[in-house]
């Protein structure tokens, strides 16, 4: 993930060893032989074009210092080095160069080298320079105020918006890097979830299967001619090899479980007694049931408990000792579960990752129900719908 556009580079800075406060100090050296309004009376005179009216010199400088601030990304130092000693004329390129080195700086030396250097560039030439002995000692403290409001200051503005910028940028990477665990978590879940149901599904398809096995078997020794011996004999072993099978495929499911894991899938018989242990912890759940109640696939009661069973967890952690119902409806197409709550406050709240209800939808997506999970005006709502018919 980008936090945006990248923070001013000192590269080709970086890459010069430090050599920086010596470029520096030598453009401070050389103001110091320089007559203070050299920039802009003094320039054109040097290369020989004559006598050039102010505004023009200083539009002429203004548009090099332009120039300079479309590099200054890669160089700030020194175009805080080429503007400095114009304080007087230029002091805007002054401002927006010495911001602009301190938002690019990533070590301490480079924010000493502009402070100290920039601090002798405003103050030098103005201080050692020519008619030295005409100036008052009021103007050395003009000079470092000077300095001050246009080094010191910018520089102190652009190392807080690079601080800024620097923790804005590792709180989205801290986002991010959250972002990722958790949707590893969930993936985690998922396959979890996936496995159970599979194991699930064997337990029902097992005992099936062993009872085709037996009544196979009784119908090879009682069979009446070769024929039908033969038949059942066929579905018979071929019962007991998809029970092998199955028994394989379960191991490679169970690989990774401590031992002991393994136990048989709960039911809607089941759940009377996590009312009970609810009610037993403090929480006033009641259970109602709508419809005719009845025997229904393993996959789908099993499904039907783990939700309610998920629920009353929640409730235990988030909502304490809320008023709690626990419905089931039985139809000729699903099983309707519902487990609502009143709001409330835990005595000792208890943190929660929010996977539980992950594992649920996935399990009761994959039997082909719905699922949903959240606030309702007085409370939260678990409910789930799972055709009788699984897919």
């Amino acid at each position: 993930m980008s936090a945006g556009p990248p923070i001013t580079s000192l590269g080709a800075v970086s890459r010069s060893r430090g050599i920086e406060p010596v470029v520096l100090g030598a453009v401070a050296v050389l103001g110091c032989f320089l007559p203070r309004d050299a920039p802009s009376r003094h320039m054109w005179e040097w290369a020989g074009i004559g006598t050039v009216p102010p505004l023009v010199s200083s539009a002429v400088l203004a548009a090099l210092c332009l120039v300079a601030f479309v590099v200054r990304p890669r160089w700030p130092l020194y175009v805080v080095a080429a503007v400095a000693w114009s304080l007087r004329s230029l002091w805007p390129p002054l401002v927006v160069a010495s911001y602009s080195a301190a938002v690019g700086a990533r070590r301490p030396g480079h924010v000493f080298a502009l402070t100290v250097a920039g601090t002798a560039l405003a103050v030098l030439p103005e201080y050692v320079g020519v008619g030295v002995s005409d100036l008052p000692p009021s103007m050395l403290v003009t000079s470092f105020g000077s300095a001050a409001l246009f080094v010191w200051l910018p520089a102190a503005v652009g190392l807080w918006v690079s601080a800024r910028r620097q923790a804005v940028a590792a709180a989205l990477e801290a986002v991010r890097r959250q972002a990722t665990e958790f949707a590893e978590k969930v993936r985690r879940v998922r396959g979890a979830e996936r496995a159970r149901i599979a194991r699930d599904l064997h337990d029902v398809v097992a005992h099936r299967v062993s009872l085709m096995v037996l009544h196979a078997g009784a119908l090879e020794v009682n069979a009446r001619d070769p024929e039908t011996a033969d038949a059942a004999g066929l579905i018979r072993s071929t019962g007991r090899e998809a029970l092998s099978q199955l028994r394989d495929v379960l191991g490679l499911l169970n690989a990774d479980d401590e031992p002991g894991e393994r136990r048989p899938a709960a039911t809607l018989s089941d759940v009377d007694e996590l009312v009970a242990r609810s009610r037993a912890a403090g929480v006033p759940v009641t259970r109602r049931d709508e419809g005719e109640p009845r025997d229904l696939p393993l996959v789908v009661e099993h499904a039907g408990y783990r939700v309610v069973q998920e629920a009353l967890t929640n409730v235990h952690k988030h909502a304490g000792s809320a008023e709690t119902e626990v419905v089931l409806r039985y139809s000729a197409a699903a099983l309707e579960i519902e487990v609502g709550n009143r709001a409330g406050e835990p005595a000792d709240p208890l943190p929660g990752s929010g996977l539980g209800l992950v594992g649920l939808r996935e399990r009761v997506e994959l039997l082909g129900g719905e699922f949903t999970a959240g606030p309702r005006p007085d409370g939260f709502v678990v409910s789930a719908r799972i055709p009788v018919r699984a897919r």
